[in-house]
């Protein structure tokens, strides 16, 4: 096991740096490892595939767990419109553009549901590292993308989970699909309001004792305790870490637990992702090249178009939802995972791995030089619009202008007049006024504390 971590991080760190060098995302690097290191490229396992999956699937919980640690409902409700519909319009049209290509492409309704998940959304560490080295995060279209991935990483979650349940039944019962919506939902949201209760309370108790090594400790734990619970309760495992995360994110230990837990994120990551690359035979890459085209150039023309519809249609000026929808043009972590999830239940067309992890790198590759051509392909489009078109554009550009200096200094008395709203409504409800004021004093010292 020593002699296969070795050889397993060793590697990594090389091509990685070689990667990083290259000005490349590093994750890209790992692919590349675990295809040097796997089976298919030199006929032989440099190391034992059963260890790196199993370190791989912790490495998946750990991922989930810290975007759940990354999750505000503060950055929620400020994207407000844009987020709610930009999400809806990318998932629910890339859904129907992937599963539309996947029918045409003769998959059966099995395979072109999990391609269609695959394809639904975009990745949150590559949209916001290319958005950092693109020197644009105070730009004004962050926030909304930011609302957006925010919403992608919960339906992922969810999409885990119902996809897990279809594919053990092999089959799509709309009744039986809809009931389990049911029961999940209404399990996130006990979980939810059940954990915003009662740990943020004793995490405040015990705050004086939490040094470093400590909290690190008790959050993991607390994360493989929620693992278990969902796995108990008939759902993933990831679910389980995801909202963990998101009611850590509630409390005022949030930073300091993502801030530690950073290292081995970082660390079981690289393993997942060399793992996804053991998977991939680079013969099948040449054999599968033309759907690997058709694949990535769907993943872009789809991003953009329902990307820039979404954000439009929430809200943006045109200029803000074009760099939304040229900054979406990959697929990324839960693609990944949602593929591994195919392979492990066999229900997936073993061609359809390969190619979605290489599509995946050919769009995260892209994405910075998609990016780039946002402001010339805006131009160029608003220069051929229609004087009536263009005056609709202006409008809406002078609109956004205007709310944005109203809301300049009063985005935080904002949120907590929304938040003062529903713990009204709630008060008048079954819940004691005693349990109403515990949950909003940890949202709000939360708040306070950011």
């Amino acid at each position: 096991m020593v002699h296969d971590l070795y050889i397993l991080m060793i590697t990594a760190g090389v091509v990685s740096l070689l990667f990083k060098l290259l000005k490349q995302p590093v994750v890209l690097g790992y692919i590349v490892a675990g295809i040097l290191v796997g089976p298919n490229l030199f006929g032989e396992n440099l190391v034992n595939h059963e260890n790196v999956e199993a370190w791989g699937n912790i490495g998946v919980l750990f991922v989930l767990f810290c975007i759940g640690l990354e999750f505000r409902l503060k950055n929620l409700f400020e994207s407000g419109k844009t987020a709610l519909i930009g999400a809806a319009t990318i998932i629910i049209g890339m859904m129907v553009l992937g599963y539309g290509v996947g029918r045409i492409s003769l998959l059966d309704n099995m395979n072109s549901l999990f391609l269609a998940a695959m394809l639904c959304m975009s990745s949150t560490t590559i949209v916001m590292k290319a958005i950092d080295e693109a020197g644009l995060t105070k730009a004004r279209f962050v926030k909304g993308a930011t609302g957006i991935l925010i919403l992608e990483d919960i339906v992922a979650v969810v999409l885990l989970v119902l996809l897990s349940s279809i594919a053990v039944k092999n089959s799509f019962e709309g009744v039986e699909l809809l009931k389990k919506v049911g029961v999940l939902a209404v399990t996130l949201v006990v979980w939810f309001v059940v954990g915003i209760l009662i740990i943020p309370t004793l995490l405040r108790k015990v705050r004086p004792y939490l040094n470093d090594e400590t909290l690190i400790i008790l959050a993991l734990g607390l994360c493989l305790g929620m693992v278990l619970t969902a796995e108990e309760a008939g759902f993933s495992s990831a679910l389980g870490a995801f909202v963990m995360g998101m009611v850590l994110a509630e409390t005022l230990e949030a930073h300091r637990i993502e801030k530690l837990m950073a290292p081995l994120k970082n660390v079981f990551a690289a393993i997942f992702f060399v793992s996804v690359g053991m998977m991939i035979n680079p013969a099948s890459l040449l054999e599968y090249w033309s759907p690997i085209v058709i694949v990535s150039v769907v993943i872009i023309i789809g991003m953009i178009v329902f990307g820039t519809l979404g954000c439009w249609w929430g809200g943006e000026t045109l200029k803000d939802s074009m760099s939304t929808g040229f900054a979406f043009v990959q697929i990324g972590e839960f693609s990944f995972i949602i593929a591994s999830l195919g392979s492990k239940l066999n229900v997936t067309d073993p061609a359809l791995y390969p190619i979605i992890v290489a599509a995946s790198v050919l769009t995260t590759f892209l994405t910075p030089y998609i990016m780039k051509a946002t402001v010339p392909c805006y131009n160029f489009l608003y220069s051929h619009f229609p004087q009536r078109t263009k005056e609709k554009i202006d409008v809406r550009e002078k609109e956004v202008e205007e709310a944005e200096k109203n809301a300049t200094g009063s985005s935080e008395a904002s949120f907590l007049s929304h938040s003062e709203q529903v713990q009204h409504a709630l008060r008048h409800t079954i819940i004691t006024k005693r349990v109403v004021k515990l949950f909003y004093q940890n949202m709000s010292e939360n708040d306070k504390k950011e």
